[in-house]
């Protein structure tokens, strides 16, 4: 009999079966394995590895063992047929490789070979075992290259040259019927396809190419239809097409089944397929059943029959525990066995399973095992390594795109020639398939394509620009390292987005490449590698306009720069206002879902305040007008103040004070609203996805009182720079006294919403917890720890509050939420340092009433902040509370979910199994500050999230990046531990976004050949941004900002100072 493997055991005689407390197998007679000596090129300290998947940078496809060489065809997905020159002796793993090196193909781990063997039954080329020993002739013989692992979602695929692949995966199943759906999900399908081959609508063009090109069965009849879709894709790239292709499919019921035929014990015939989640049932196209691989014990097969056996459910007494099903042979079986111990080891373990030793004597069984990195693995070696790109050939398509890319291993070269800013008409542009002729037709794009010339250019001489490492293209929001939706910039129009899902499409440029119309997309970056999934794919060198040298003339008193900051951020604080007073009420009025009573609330209490800062605005602006010398006023030193703008202005906003203490009501409103109405609650869901609210939705909210203290640090440094006897310091005096007794008049209530603002925040990230924003509860600290459990330390994220510690993980859900696994109650709890006890760094152990958890943290100064933080909530605990009390009884126990039971023994990918009502949870959430400080294995405290948020800078900014030359003109917000940039003030959303959390801000060290004044320095790992700033004054208060970003607080406020929601 053979059985199923599990996490890095193989199969063997007796088989493997694994429960609920982890895997124990049985052997005969075994050997210890010998260790392997490092070969040259392996990082240390990753895991290794004998599957085919993308070369470490600066490693070369691995050399040939000795003998004969053999031609092997391959057929490619695009429908080309190549042949590559194996050793009779080779693995197959060697063509894999060789296969993977000629697409130039990074996430390969996807895809397989597949070929007819020579009982005419489709099987996996076998990575491991010889090639001639599986193809008797390979003369005859020609294999596939297809996809082997579809993932539930495409937004995992971080390459663009990956979805190209699916998408032409998914052409093929739809020409062959094997992905079967409606007429409308087939003609849209289709259009999509169409979009990507030729383009823009064009009628006769697209019928005509209709006619020639058969995409499903039975296309002439709903020709009509593919049009109409057609018709509304207007301005997508090929790349887009492909995404939106790959979105519509996943959600298909047959995206990526291969059916294998087989009957039940009573003969009925069914067909069983294996998916990421489990092993699934089909009765003709429609799925009858599915068993999850959580709920399965251990799969196997003995001659025709096909076992699954199932873990007893406890609920269900008469539960079956082995189903069996028939199967056409032994040797269907073993293939259909083999398919589902494969794509359990990839979706559901972090690394590649270790192969197991042979025993001394006669073994019974198959030692087959997964070979290859997991699909945890594929995602972190994309994250982690750094890649330049080269142009691939869409075959299909007419409209060769130049953003077509696909990765390369990057050579880090010394700086070579300076960069070129203009390109005439005509320059010819040499890239790796060849020398290209590029005609620039729109003249607006004539910057962005000279960046695009002289970076290859310098990548010839031996230079390339460095950007942020890759990300997915959906901000869904998106993908791994990325947290923010990067968003290109019309050259006409404005801003629209650049990630495909959005269905906007980034601005384009008609070109002339080798004789054909292309399209250029500002959203490119010109070296083609992707940005980081932590960082926006606008976060590159082009799209902007360089400026080598900005020498504008402003007046040099501080006094001066302190005004300009209290201008630049008014101007955002009013594109705040803007969100809730026009964007909000214009969506949730379209519908009517919203309550007068509540409209009402929120928008007569927020237009007021709208109305009133737009004339302020007004008056900073004339102000600084005159101040920078744009009229006469300046000689006489008239206009050179802005206290008595202040105190004027502030004066009128105290007479508005009802209305800013009726927004803390308003949002308590709105949210006891949303949980009584779904269709509201979905608009307010939905709505934080447009391009407009860059912030989660409730921050907004709480604007108005984050500007109270904005314009008292700006005049308490206003006074603090005038000598008493100057004509502006009693004006500012007086407006720093109004507005001080305001902020202590709302600060009680703005500690309270804050609060109530990030647990609201944090409900939305989390599965598994209800009423987490209960009365009483106050957030402390979020961040990641590793725990200790049977299978070593696993990342865990944990969220403190002031009455309960609870511990999550990550599923790879389409939602991106965590899972809660258990909840410590604070009280009675105890910490004590244990990595003497442990061996493990930073480690410490929590001892609660019922339950002990051993964690460690990443570094000495995260855990210093973990215990102080701890020690202090229990501390508040055991003062506060009772075993019974009121908050503890109406939220959590010391004890693990319901479905927790084996949730330590669970990896991350474990999580993905279970499914939950995804129809109702939130969309994916990869853009959140729990997600950042998950990549980036760190944490921040409340007092942080508070000061990130009243710490608010707006401003131009000049940017470069590590290897460029010219500097690019931003317009700069920070705000909630993130930079956030856009073309000018006027834009409506951003462009791109910065996570700081991690970063570190320094000054450029005289070796980086940064000639310029006021320069600051962003890095965190190998991305390196440089940010120029106009003054001293601007420089010193970027650095400050940025610090208390990339720095956590000290405890500044007392914990105790805060009042009791």
């Amino acid at each position: 009999m053979e059985s199923f493997q599990n996490a890095h055991m193989t199969v063997h005689s007796l088989g493997v079966r694994f429960n609920q407390c982890g895997i124990r197998w049985v052997c005969r007679s075994m050997v210890e394995p010998e260790e392997r000596p490092s070969v040259a090129g392996q990082r240390l300290g990753a895991p290794e590895s004998m599957g085919i998947s993308t070369l470490e940078p600066g490693q070369r496809p691995p050399s040939m063992p000795p003998g004969r060489q053999i031609s092997i065809h391959v057929q490619m997905l695009d429908d080309t047929q190549e042949v590559f020159e194996v050793s009779q002796r080779a693995p197959g793993k060697a063509l894999y490789d060789l296969v993977c090196s000629h697409l130039n193909l990074i996430e390969g781990d996807y895809f397989g070979l597949e070929f007819q063997d020579n009982r005419k039954m489709t099987v996996w080329l076998d990575l491991l075992k010889p090639i001639l020993k599986q193809i008797r002739r390979p003369k005859n013989t020609v294999l596939q290259f297809v996809v082997k692992f579809f993932p539930p979602d495409h937004s995992q695929l971080l390459e663009e040259l990956t979805r190209y692949l699916f998408a032409l995966q998914i052409k093929q199943d739809l020409a062959c019927g094997r992905l079967t759906c409606n007429d409308s999900s087939a003609a849209l399908l289709v259009s999509h396809i169409v979009q990507s081959e030729i383009g823009d609508f064009d009628e006769v063009q697209c019928k005509q190419h209709l006619l020639n090109n058969k995409y499903i069965p039975d296309q002439d009849t709903l020709m009509d239809k593919i049009m109409e879709y057609h018709r509304k894709h207007g301005g997508q790239t090929p790349a887009e097409s492909d995404y939106q292709l790959l979105e519509i499919a996943r959600r298909l019921e047959m995206y990526g089944v291969r059916l294998h035929p087989a009957k039940d014990r009573e003969g009925t015939k069914l067909s069983l397929a294996v998916a990421h989640s489990g092993v699934l049932v089909f009765q003709g196209h429609t799925r009858i059943n599915a068993f999850n691989w959580s709920k399965v014990r251990k799969l196997s097969f003995k001659r025709k029959r096909f076992l699954i056996k199932l873990r007893p459910d406890l609920n269900q007494s008469n539960c079956q525990d082995t189903l069996e099903f028939m199967m056409g042979s032994r040797d269907c079986c073993k293939v259909f066995w083999k398919i589902c111990v494969e794509y359990h080891a990839f979706f559901r373990l972090f690394e590649e399973p270790k192969p197991k030793p042979k025993p001394v004597l006669l073994t019974r069984g198959s030692s087959f095992r997964f070979s290859g990195r997991t699909q945890r693995q594929v995602i972190d070696y994309v994250k982690d390594s750094e890649f330049k790109k080269v142009p691939f050939e869409r075959k299909h398509s007419k409209i060769q795109s130049i953003s077509g890319l696909s990765p390369f291993p990057t050579k880090h070269c010394a700086e070579g020639q300076g960069e070129r800013n203009t390109i005439a008409s005509g320059h010819q542009v040499d890239s790796p398939l060849g020398r290209t002729q590029v005609t620039v037709e729109n003249s607006a794009l004539q910057r962005y394509t000279g960046s695009l010339t002289s970076h290859t250019n310098r990548c010839r001489n031996g230079t390339h620009d460095e950007a942020d490492a890759r990300t997915k293209p959906s901000p869904s929001k998106q993908q791994a390292e990325h947290l923010s939706t990067g968003l290109a910039s019309r050259a006409t129009k404005g801003p629209v987005t650049s990630s495909p899902q959005h269905g906007a499409s980034p601005p384009v440029a008609t070109a002339m490449v080798n004789g054909q119309k292309q399209t250029l997309s500002l959203g490119q970056c010109p070296d083609g590698r992707q940005p980081s999934p932590l960082t926006s794919p606008l976060l590159t060198d082009a799209g902007f306009v360089r400026t080598d040298d900005e020498d504008e003339r402003f007046p040099t008193d501080k006094a001066y720069f302190i005004a300009k900051e209290l201008l630049t951020t008014e101007r955002t604080y009013l594109k705040d206002l803007e969100v809730i007073t026009v964007c909000f009420q214009k969506y949730v009025g379209k519908d009517e879902a919203m309550p007068d009573s509540l409209s009402n609330l929120i928008f007569a209490n927020f237009e007021p305040v709208y109305k009133f800062h737009e004339s302020f605005l007004k008056d900073v602006e004339q102000r600084l007008a005159q101040w920078e010398g744009r009229s006469n006023a300046h000689i006489k030193g008239d206009y050179q103040r802005v206290g008595d703008v202040m105190l004027k202005n502030i004066q009128g906003l105290k007479l508005l004070t009802a209305h800013l203490q009726k927004h803390s009501e308003a949002l308590l409103e709105l949210e006891k609203t949303c949980r009584s109405s779904r269709k509201l609650e979905g608009l307010c869901r939905d709505f934080e996805l447009q391009k407009v609210c860059y912030l989660p939705l409730n921050i907004f909210f709480l604007r108005p009182l984050h500007r109270l203290l904005h314009y008292k640090q700006i005049l308490e440094r206003l006074c603090k720079h005038y000598p008493p006897t100057h004509d502006d310091f009693r004006d500012s005096r007086a407006a720093l006294a109004d507005i001080s007794e305001m902020v202590v008049q709302l600060q009680g209530t703005l500690i309270k919403m804050e609060n109530f603002q990030k647990l609201l925040e944090l409900k939305k990230d989390l599965v598994g917890v209800e009423n987490l924003a209960a009365p009483g509860r106050e957030f402390i600290r979020l961040g990641c720890l590793s725990k200790l459990s049977g299978k070593g330390l696993q990342q865990r994220m944990f969220f403190l509050f002031n009455d309960v510690l609870m511990y999550t993980s990550r599923g790879m859900m389409p939602s991106n939420q965590f899972k809660v696994h258990a909840q410590l109650s604070l009280y009675g709890m105890t910490i004590r340092e244990s990595e003497d006890e442990w061996g493990v760094p930073h480690s410490f152990t929590l001892f609660g009433l019922r339950q002990s958890v051993v964690v460690a943290a990443s570094s000495a100064s995260e855990m210093e902040k973990w215990v102080e933080d701890i020690k202090m909530a229990i501390e508040l605990a055991d003062k506060c509370n009772d075993p019974s009390s009121e908050i503890l009884s109406s939220s959590f126990t010391d004890s693990k979910c319901p479905d927790e039971s084996s949730a330590d023994q669970e990896s991350e990918d474990d999580l993905s199994a279970s499914q939950t009502s995804l129809e109702r949870q939130a969309p994916h959430r990869g853009n959140t500050m729990v997600h950042v400080c998950w990549h980036r294995n760190t944490s921040v405290s409340m007092v942080d999230f508070s000061v990130a948020l009243e710490n608010q800078l707006s401003g131009n900014l000049l940017r470069k990046f590590k290897n460029s030359n010219g500097w690019q003109k931003l317009w700069v917000v920070f705000t909630n531990f993130s930079l956030f940039f856009y073309k000018t003030h006027q834009d409506e959303h951003p462009l791109a976004s910065l996570p700081l959390l991690g970063y570190s801000i320094t000054i450029p060290s005289e070796s980086e050949n940064i000639q310029k004044d006021y320069v600051f320095k962003l890095h965190f790992k190998s991305h390196v941004y440089y940010f120029r700033s106009e003054s001293e004054y601007t420089f010193e208060r970027w650095m400050e900002v940025i610090r208390s970003a990339t720095c956590s607080s000290s405890h500044i406020r007392s914990f105790s100072r805060k009042d009791v929601y």
